[in-house]
């Protein structure tokens, strides 16, 4: 395509980001960039079939076709490890819009893994396997089921397995972050090549993710995982236009664009239920969203530190109106 030289790219994936990327945040960055589709945090599966505000709660999106406010559609992500229990909340969140199921086999958190979620999975394909089997017979086959993944758990030993084991069941297809679980966010461990080894023995789409903060990591990923999707997940947050930086070569937002970004943000009204446990709920997300700034805008560290005592959506606001406004 004529917009997309050097980078023989098909699509751009909004990652899932516990804790960072909410119904808010997707809205504010596929305004900014061309986003094929998002994936939601997890809706944790434990016990039961969930209440629908769980899944309203985490994708607001579904209030609007299961899209954002910009027309990127938008996945459910769930987590859990009891396959009938996964495939019953997936056909859940299908029946009330979701675009598509994805299945968080991949999350490092230690409270997620002391769950025997998430990457916990990868210690047994076997399980990933019966997971994906049950949640793609529960979703109506015109919905896309992905997997997200990690090479392995200690090491990639079971890489192979693991992949194929969300090929076998039934998966549309599989979104593979570049190191194992014990590797954690190291940069120095990101193996886009190894991507690309598991590439050649799959049939269904690979999207890789990893790593990626700039074009030039882009094209290398590209080149060493064979991938022409690939998936954003903490480069966003440091670039907030970084798919169009890559995908259109566009220069990165401007600082006191990305500025007027933490005010919408903060300005924005959120459901009451959602900050019924969390009163600093806006606050802490924007101080997090701060410290991914960081690695790009210098300016980023002193925002932060004039942030930093701020606990109440009200003090927040005020704080970025002085320094978005001053005077």
């Amino acid at each position: 395509m004529h917009n997309r030289p050097n980078l023989s790219i098909q699509r751009m994936i909004l990652a899932p980001m516990e804790g960072v990327l909410d119904g808010i945040v997707r809205g504010l960055l596929t305004e900014l960039n061309q986003i094929d589709y998002c994936v939601t945090e997890f809706v944790r599966v434990t016990q039961q079939r969930l209440p629908k505000k769980v899944f309203y709660r985490l994708c607001p999106e579904l209030y609007q076709q299961g899209k954002t406010a910009s027309g990127s559609p938008v996945r459910v992500q769930l987590l859990g490890q009891h396959p009938a229990l996964m495939a019953e909340n997936a056909a859940l969140a299908a029946e009330l819009g979701s675009y598509g199921i994805d299945i968080n086999a991949g999350c490092p958190a230690k409270t997620v893994v002391g769950n025997q979620g998430g990457a916990c999975l990868l210690k047994t394909p076997e399980l990933i396997y019966q997971i994906t089997r049950q949640v793609r017979q529960a979703v109506p086959q015109n919905l896309p089921v992905s997997v997200k993944i990690r090479l392995g758990w200690a090491d990639k030993s079971h890489c192979f397995e693991i992949a194929d084991a969300v090929a076998q069941g039934g998966a549309t297809e599989i979104a593979i972050h570049g190191r194992t679980k014990e590797d954690g966010y190291r940069a120095d461990k990101i193996d886009w090549q190894t991507i690309g080894l598991i590439k050649q023995k799959l049939t269904i789409p690979v999207i890789a993710n990893g790593e990626i903060f700039s074009p030039e990591d882009a094209q290398t990923c590209i080149v060493q995982s064979h991938c022409q999707d690939l998936m954003l997940a903490r480069g966003v947050l440091q670039i907030p236009n970084l798919a169009n930086v890559i995908r259109l070569h566009e220069a990165p937002l401007a600082w006191s664009k990305t500025a007027q970004l933490l005010l919408s943000y903060a300005q924005t009204e959120f459901d009451p239920e959602l900050l019924l446990n969390k009163p600093f709920y806006h606050s802490a997300r924007i101080k997090q969203w701060l410290t991914y700034l960081k690695g790009y805008y210098p300016q980023a560290t002193e925002l932060l530190q004039q942030v930093r005592t701020t606990k109440t959506q009200q003090q927040m606001v005020e704080r970025l109106l002085q320094y978005c406004e001053p005077g």
